[in-house]
């Protein structure tokens, strides 16, 4: 996750630290919905496993955001860290859509 190559900490600090923000927020949402119904489309297997997803996703996040803190700005995290983050709240968003429809009845 360290590259001493990486832009200056300001540009880091303005782009990544809002970035990691979201992804906290959005895995939280994701991981309160996972908790708390039972996702009928799912199943309990592959909601349990979505759930794992989302806690390990969450954890690196923090991982990520410490670091970022730590060396004020100088660590980044590269894309091939960031694309499964993003692929998993698609994922993530994709259920939350589906769950609506089909509890409103229009699944």
């Amino acid at each position: 996750m360290l590259n001493p190559n990486l832009p200056e900490p300001n540009l880091l600090k303005t782009v990544l630290e809002p970035l990691l923000e979201d992804f906290q927020y959005w895995f939280g949402r994701s991981r309160t919905l996972l908790e708390t119904e039972e996702i009928a489309f799912l199943g309990a297997e592959r909601q349990a496993d979505l759930l794992e997803r989302v806690v390990l996703a969450q954890q690196e996040v923090s991982a990520a955001q410490t670091l970022l803190k730590l060396t004020n700005g100088q660590a980044g995290v590269e894309m091939q860290v960031l694309m499964p983050w993003h692929k998993l709240l698609t994922e993530c968003w994709q259920v939350s859509v589906r769950n609506r429809m089909e509890k409103s009845g229009n699944g």
